[in-house]
């Protein structure tokens, strides 16, 4: 019998421990899914990473600064490192062509999940060389710092971006 209450003990310990571990971080004062999904302009549910949705929501509207990385001004890869560090807790390089050639290895569009990052050439120079990133969300779309409009959510499909498509990334 003792055997038997030892082994339920640790069935159960083992059982909390677990499911302590698959819960998502979430900060405190985070906004509710359906507040995200106004704030986003995508459906945000339970099931998504709330800490990366409301991350990002709360860039929203900071206006473009080239080489700033703080919410009185930031640029795309500025953008990227920020929200990862406090998100996901990883450090990534300071230049869209260095995340993707250090931190990432490659992934197609199809492919693309929350969190990962996606990179284009916009305008001039080498074709297969990233000069903006940005962080999938879902539903083929990103969120980004874009130099003409701050931070804002984009949507893959627009055909400015088809253009300038070059990778997703996953962040090793």
């Amino acid at each position: 019998m003792r055997n038997r209450q030892v082994f339920v003990v640790l069935a159960f310990i083992v059982a909390l421990a677990a499911s302590c571990g698959t819960a998502k971080r979430v900060p405190a004062g985070a906004d509710t899914p359906g507040e995200l999904s106004r704030k986003l302009g995508l459906p945000v549910t339970g099931r998504d990473n709330l800490h990366l949705y409301t991350e990002a929501a709360n860039w929203l509207g900071v206006k473009y600064t080239y080489g700033g990385n703080t919410r009185r001004g930031v640029d795309c890869s500025g953008l990227a490192l920020q929200i990862y560090a406090e998100v996901y807790g990883k450090k990534l390089k300071r230049s869209s062509a260095d995340m993707l050639k250090y931190n990432c290895r490659k992934v197609s569009r199809g492919k693309l999940r929350e969190g990962d990052l996606v990179f284009f050439r916009t305008g001039r120079g080498k074709k297969n060389i990233p000069n903006h990133v940005g962080i999938y969300l879902k539903n083929q779309h990103f969120i980004h710092a874009s130099a003409s409009r701050g931070v804002i959510v984009s949507d893959l499909n627009d055909p400015y971006y088809l253009r300038g498509w070059i990778t997703g990334g996953r962040v090793k």
